[in-house]
């Protein structure tokens, strides 16, 4: 039994400093565990959104009203027959430019001119009666004052008189009614402008007002352009109107990518369409190059009025939102603030602030996606060398021909305050 003891002993301390380990080990993964579940996140902080900014800016800007609208001539006229009879002649060409009174078609006039030498026989007819009768009045009326015929007599002859007059003026009215059948056959221009295409041939028989008629007449020069524009917007152009200024008027092909004519404004509608809440109103145009066709649509830009020292910012500085319409301010300590604006009007490039910011203020234009209110922000600064890249072969060019690249320019600028 001795021999067995050191080395139960021995098995002993081996399973002894088994256990110890075991016990090590489990406490170094408890506290372990312990620091990973527990230990707070290290705060890095939220970094400050890089954005494009602005400062507010003072200038002008043109109120202007961009509406549809359509070339409407002066005067569209439709040339009607007066009177019946075989079309004998036509004395004009399709698409012509004609002057008032010029010749465009012949009726057949043969008919009317017998009729009128009828009616100048039974004029002279008439006229040799009346004739006898006021010679058998005077007669009359000398027996009379010698009290040798009936005062009945006399004054049957008085009414013969009257009559044979009644006749003679009914004759003359005859003839007049068949001189103008004979000018109706004549048809001439009632208007200036351009004939269309012919309506009816020569050896046709037209009746009186027949349609379609002879031909259309539509006046190229002056001519107008007729659009609307909305209620809410009258109150000031009426203001404008009826003070006697002359609201200029620019007019753009269909897709807004050509000026075609400048005018005035000259008329407004006396009614309101109720179903659309428009109003109509009426530019004239001289339109010495025909650019504008009848009934073609344009584009029309209204200049109402233009406002002075106006507060300006980027167009895409202002957004709308749940609190209306508001910008990113700029704050001192580099972070941005909702600030409610009142817009105005905008030329696209820049927008009027009516209410809600001043002359100097800074607004973010740019890297607005994720802002917030009182959040923190990094201005992006301009980029030297890709505006100097940018700028040299421009300021080349523009030195290898100086006029045409201010003429470029000019155009570009008044193109982007039109739209």
């Amino acid at each position: 039994m001795s021999a067995d003891t050191p080395q139960a002993a021995g098995h002993f301390r081996k399973r002894r400093g088994l256990w110890i380990a075991v016990a090590i080990f489990i406490a170094a993964v408890i506290l372990v565990a312990f620091h990973l579940f527990h230990a707070k996140p290290a705060r890095t902080g939220t970094p400050a959104q890089v954005v494009t900014a602005s400062k507010a800016s003072q200038g002008t800007m043109p109120e202007v009203l961009n509406e549809l609208g359509t070339v409407t001539p002066i005067a569209t006229v439709t040339v009607l027959p007066q009177l019946s009879g075989y079309l004998t002649e036509v004395g004009y060409q399709e698409g012509q430019d004609v002057k008032k009174g010029q010749f465009l078609a012949q009726i057949d006039p043969r008919q009317y001119e017998i009729s009128k030498q009828q009616a100048q026989a039974q004029l002279a007819k008439d006229q040799a009666s009346l004739n006898q009768a006021r010679a058998d009045l005077a007669r009359y009326t000398q027996l009379h004052q010698q009290k040798s015929i009936a005062e009945q007599t006399y004054i049957d002859q008085t009414f013969t008189v009257a009559q044979d007059e009644a006749a003679v003026k009914s004759d003359q009215a005859s003839i007049a009614q068949y001189d103008l059948d004979l000018a109706y056959c004549r048809i001439t221009a009632p208007v200036a402008g351009r004939v269309g295409l012919r309506l009816v041939d020569p050896g046709n028989y037209v009746t009186q007002s027949s349609s379609p008629g002879i031909v259309v007449i539509t006046t190229m020069k002056p001519t107008t352009v007729q659009f609307t524009v909305p209620q809410n917007s009258l109150g000031k152009v009426l203001e404008r109107f009826g003070s006697g200024a002359k609201l200029p008027v620019t007019v753009y092909n269909s897709d807004n990518s050509k000026q075609l004519a400048t005018g005035t404004l000259y008329a407004i509608s006396n009614q309101m369409a109720t179903g659309t809440g428009t109003v109509t109103l009426r530019a004239t145009f001289a339109n010495d190059n025909e650019v504008l066709y009848p009934n073609e649509f344009v584009n029309v830009q209204l200049l109402v009025d233009t406002l002075q020292q106006a507060v300006l910012v980027p167009t895409p500085a202002v957004q709308t939102g749940a609190p209306g319409n508001y910008v990113y301010l700029v704050n001192a300590d580099n972070t941005v603030s909702v600030r409610k604006v009142t817009p105005g009007p905008s030329d696209g490039k820049n927008t009027v602030i009516v209410a809600g910011l001043s002359v100097g203020q800074t607004v973010v234009t740019d890297g607005m996606d994720r802002l917030s209110d009182g959040a923190k922000i990094k201005i992006a600064q301009p980029r030297p060398a890709a505006a100097s890249s940018t700028a040299a072969p421009a300021s080349s060019s523009s030195a290898a021909t100086p006029q045409r690249s201010g003429k470029r320019k000019q155009g570009s600028d008044s193109t982007s305050q039109a739209s």
